[in-house]
């Protein structure tokens, strides 16, 4: 059992919506193969006796950190586990979640099916107290994730048995945490917070388990630090509520920078909400949120009404020794701390849905992020339906953290790969564009990152020029990005097809760079250009990076890549996290001010003097 503050405990699952008593499963568990698939005929979920093996769960079997580290495929896998659960009291409820589980999921508690769930990147939650009995419970899952369905979102995860390209070892089964919580009968299940920073409020939405029996109401109070920020109270009509909540002191344009978050002040808003019955309050849940706005002006990314040069990493997310599941919290958080010391303002999660503790710190520390949905790679109705039922899903746990500023379902028109020809995947690319917006207008939307976009309010350009006169030559004013955009592709295929509606889209070279060191004589590796030396490295990086920042038409870069990757070793750190320049080096690089935001070199000035007199207080 936890105690721990969740706030402030970097393995609590569940960021926005915390309780402070919780239970954690993650650790050993009995685990077999079935490769017969013969465990739903012989009921396996009541036989103890063919789980032969141990796992160390969240961490897939093909890791070395689960203790098994067999990278053979295996359609299905089963795990078991005895565990003493807290015990509901008259009146509450013992609900189980698990983050992820890829792909497919099946789960028993002593041998009472709870139920399923499928996609392999998105948390899903049971109530088990009617299937507790005395002593010790039994948790039974078995997950299913076949290696050649390439229907399934799969992202990198290669569906080769070994990995080829610049893909990688799969992650199946349980990934992240397994855990449980005690929870009223009537209780809050879902948060949702979005800011309205023109209007000084926040949109508030909330779902109950049920309805209370009594007269009910739910109270929000939001704080800065100790500052009392707001409080309000709402009648209670229904499971599901939304009401604003206004912000007083944030109608103070003068002080509206201490309220305001961005990478370089992530100030947040700490939530308290209590349900009530009968004026007793019978649930209370911590929560918090930032204040900001994002959105897109005149080629610009727009930050708080306020252009932002976007300095993003190609993040993986992934280890070799863990693969897409983290070592531990803690090394998420480090991970969030590597990126802002290196010098960039934001990442780019590629083909993977971060774990929300990640999400959190970067909340904390102040990063942007674009989300991406990992791709499936064959265009077919089961893929369409499973790939967009998960990105809702991804929406619908993400889409309150302050740190997430982009959403791209598509990539590189992975699994749409005729796009240009075929009118129904143009139909899909167009309308995951607006069922995302659908979802959630407050934020960009990118079609198909990299080429080939059909409606985007970001025109992401994957160029892997190998040096930067190139870049400079190819985005030389209005007329030659235009052209890049049109007909001069910089990659294998057309930026923008058809005729999509300009607003002012930014262009983004949203994957470039992608420098190898020369590998030793017969080493499996992957780069876009090779250096020999780590002043090569340094000269290139130099070189690529300065031509995009002295380009006023461009408005950011996303850098292939953080790390290394298994056999892709274009990260600027290797795979253990190290770098392979000293981190000032690539932080002097990456941070000289921007052309196309010409207030940056005055920011940089006036830093460097030590002054702030005139600097507007709603930074970035």
């Amino acid at each position: 059992m936890s105690t721990t503050p969740a706030q402030a405990d970097p393995n609590y699952p569940r960021p926005q919506l915390v309780r402070s008593q919780w239970q954690d499963f993650c650790g050993d568990w009995g685990f077999a193969y079935d490769d017969d698939e013969r465990g739903l005929t012989d009921r396996w979920m009541t036989d103890a006796g063919v789980f032969d093996r141990t796992i160390t769960v969240p961490f897939p079997p093909e890791s070395m950190l689960s203790g098994i580290g067999d990278t053979t495929p295996h359609s299905v896998v089963w795990y078991r586990r005895e565990i003493e659960l807290d015990r509901p009291q008259e009146g509450e409820r013992l609900i189980l979640h698990f983050g992820a589980v890829d792909y497919a999921a099946q789960v028993w508690l002593n041998g009472t099916y709870l139920g399923g769930h499928e996609g392999g990147h998105t948390p899903f939650s049971f109530d088990v107290t009617d299937a507790l009995v005395d002593g010790d419970q039994v948790i039974t899952v078995r997950a299913e994730d076949h290696a050649d369905d390439v229907t399934q979102p799969r992202g990198k995860q290669d569906w080769l048995e070994e990995p080829h390209g610049i893909w990688y070892h799969r992650t199946s089964g349980i990934w992240q945490p397994v855990w449980a919580e005690v929870v009223p009968a009537a209780a809050v299940t879902e948060l949702h917070w979005t800011p309205d920073v023109s209007r000084a409020q926040v949109r508030v939405e909330a779902t109950l388990s049920r309805v209370p029996v009594g007269p009910a109401r739910v109270r929000v109070r939001l704080t800065l630090g100790e500052e009392l920020l707001a409080e309000q109270t709402v009648i209670v009509m229904g499971r599901h509520l939304a009401f604003v909540v206004a912000i007083p002191a944030a109608r103070h344009a003068q002080y509206l920078g201490r309220l305001l978050w961005s990478p370089r002040n992530p100030h947040l808003i700490d939530a308290v909400v209590e349900l009530l019955e009968d004026d007793r309050v019978i649930d209370t849940v911590g929560s918090y949120f930032g204040f900001r706005s994002v959105g897109i002006e005149d080629g610009r990314f727009v930050l708080n009404g306020e252009p932002c040069f976007l300095r993003l990493a190609l993040e993986q997310g992934y280890w070799p020794q863990s693969h897409l599941a983290a070592p531990s919290g803690d090394a998420l958080r480090r991970e969030a701390e590597l990126v802002k010391e290196l010098g960039f303002n934001g990442i780019r999660i590629h083909q993977k849905v971060e774990d929300p503790r990640f999400l959190a710190w970067c909340d904390r520390l102040g990063l942007l992020v674009w989300a991406e949905m990992p791709s499936v790679f064959e265009f077919a109705p089961r893929a369409v339906e499973r790939l967009t039922r998960e990105w809702l899903e991804v929406v619908r746990r993400d889409r309150s953290h302050p740190s997430v500023v982009t959403w791209v379902p598509l990539n590189e028109s992975w699994g749409v790969w005729d796009i240009a020809e075929v009118a129904e995947q143009r139909h899909y690319a167009t309308g995951l564009y607006h069922l995302t917006k659908a979802l959630d207008g407050t934020r960009p939307v990118i079609s198909n990152d990299g080429w080939e976009h059909t409606e985007s309010d970001i025109w992401g350009v994957h160029d892997y020029a190998a040096h930067g006169e190139a870049l400079t030559r190819r985005y030389d004013g209005p007329e030659a990005v235009g052209r890049v955009l049109g007909d001069r592709r910089p990659g294998p295929r057309r930026v923008v097809l058809g005729d999509p509606v300009h607003r002012g889209q930014p262009v983004v070279l949203t994957e470039f760079g992608g420098l190898s060191f020369s590998p030793s004589s017969g080493e499996k590796w992957f780069g876009y250009s090779t250096v020999e030396s780590s002043q090569e490295l340094e000269d290139r990086l130099r070189g690529l990076v300065g031509a995009i920042l002295d380009n006023p038409e461009l408005a950011g870069f996303c850098y292939t890549q953080l790390t290394d990757t298994e056999q892709e070793r274009n990260g600027l750190l290797t795979d253990d996290r190290q770098p392979k320049l000293p981190v000032e080096v690539i932080h002097e690089i990456l941070t000289r001010p921007a052309a196309a935001i010409p207030t940056e070199e005055i920011d940089a000035s006036r830093r460097a003097a030590g002054s702030t007199a005139g600097v507007v207080v709603s930074e970035d």
